[in-house]
């Protein structure tokens, strides 16, 4: 296989659906797995990562070989990683280090940006990213040891922004259980961002830290409209159990807020205020949002998808997101990638900063603090004597 050839298999050219007079309804594209084989996954197809040399892609012979292919079942992987807190220096984030106890995610979410990162690892940000995962097992005793370096300062660590730490595997691996046990034994702020109600197991450790402003939880409520939820997000909580979970979050007196994200033009933008509306009678006292991103391979992921389940409203979509992003699919610049540029963008976030303030919202935001922070005693430290 050419290098040429083997680049063309890897990125495929996206289609719009056809205008020619006559043409057949918009089928999904050629690219896209069976069916069957990516029952309850949320991409359509699995290309191989942007630098691997080759790339493989089901072929049928005329045996029907593809028939017999399995489908995408869950594996996960040990991750070896000897540190496990990450740090960043990003200017339009308010946190310069987080911890992430799983690599891919289970949930599926079609327009995950975090999906690029499986290249870094030989995988497909496709299909393998939300069927190969990677567990840190190991991760609550690397983090004890990392806040007891000697030159360690705490500041809040933040968890969920890149993978879910609540995704389903986490009922059996119990991973951010035990990264939340050294947290509040050490005093540390943490900041967790998911879309599980699996969060509500560990409301007894987080209440206990939030009583010291040690913990705060966003949860993520893309639409109301459970087709919709099911088919862009296929193994995260439904709608309803993530309102549960806000409504068990505040009643127990943990900071909770709600997240409007992504806001995707044409598609979910129209429910801002219900979702808005909703959380604030679970109460939800802050809410956020942050319009769609679609980095890298995400973007060609995200038109796979909307085509093969919303054809009729491809273009619209499309052009909306041109509209906010400068005319691009995607604009990565820092204090714009997040609401993006212009009327439209303009027009949603004023829609949100309505909604918050007819209900009272974001009124006052919850501060962490870092004046209980105490180092884990290193194994083998000698203790003081004062």
């Amino acid at each position: 296989m050419s290098r040429a050839s083997s680049h063309a298999l890897k990125h495929p050219p996206v289609t719009p659906p056809s205008e020619a007079a006559g043409a057949p309804p918009f089928p999904e594209l050629a690219v896209a797995i069976d069916r069957q084989r990516r029952r309850g996954r949320g991409a359509q197809s699995n290309a191989s990562g942007r630098f691997e040399a080759e790339a493989r892609v089901a072929f049928d012979d005329g045996w029907q070989s593809l028939e017999e292919l399995p489908p995408f079942k869950t594996t996960v992987s040990l991750d070896t990683s000897r540190k496990v807190i990450t740090r960043n220096d990003s200017p339009d984030i308010g946190f310069d280090r987080s911890i992430n106890p799983y690599r891919g995610c289970e949930h599926g979410c079609v327009y995950c940006f975090a999906r690029p990162t499986h290249a870094f690892l030989g995988l497909s940000p496709g299909l393998d990213f939300e069927s190969k995962l990677l567990a840190k097992p190991d991760a609550p005793e690397l983090l004890e040891k990392e806040l007891a370096a000697p030159g360690y300062e705490p500041r809040m660590i933040a968890i969920g922004t890149n993978t879910d730490p609540y995704q389903p595997i986490e009922r059996e691996y119990k991973i951010m259980r035990g990264i939340l046990e050294v947290l509040d034994k050490a005093g540390h702020p943490v900041g967790i961002v998911t879309k599980s109600a699996l969060v509500t197991r560990d409301i007894d450790i987080l209440q206990r830290m939030a009583k010291r402003n040690l913990a705060k939880v966003a949860i993520s409520v893309t639409s109301l409209d459970p087709k919709l939820a099911r088919t862009m997000e296929p193994r995260a909580s439904t709608p309803p159990k993530r309102l549960e979970a806000l409504r068990q979050l505040s009643a127990a007196g943990i900071p909770a807020t709600v997240m409007v994200a992504p806001v995707i033009p044409a598609l979910n933008d129209s429910e801002i205020e219900r979702i808005l509306d909703a959380a604030a009678h679970a109460g939800v006292k802050e809410a956020s949002y942050v319009l769609l991103r679609l980095p890298l391979e995400v973007r060609d992921l995200f038109r796979e998808w909307l085509m093969a389940n919303y054809p009729d409203r491809y273009r619209h979509v499309f052009t909306l997101i041109r509209d906010m992003r400068g005319g691009r699919d995607y604009d990565s610049q820092w204090g714009t990638r997040m609401k993006g540029t212009g009327p439209m963008a303009w027009m949603i976030g004023r829609r949100f900063e309505i909604a918050c303030e007819k209900l009272g919202l974001n009124k006052r935001r919850a501060k962490l603090t870092t004046d209980h922070f105490v180092k884990p005693k290193r194994s083998g430290q000698q203790l003081s004597l004062f």
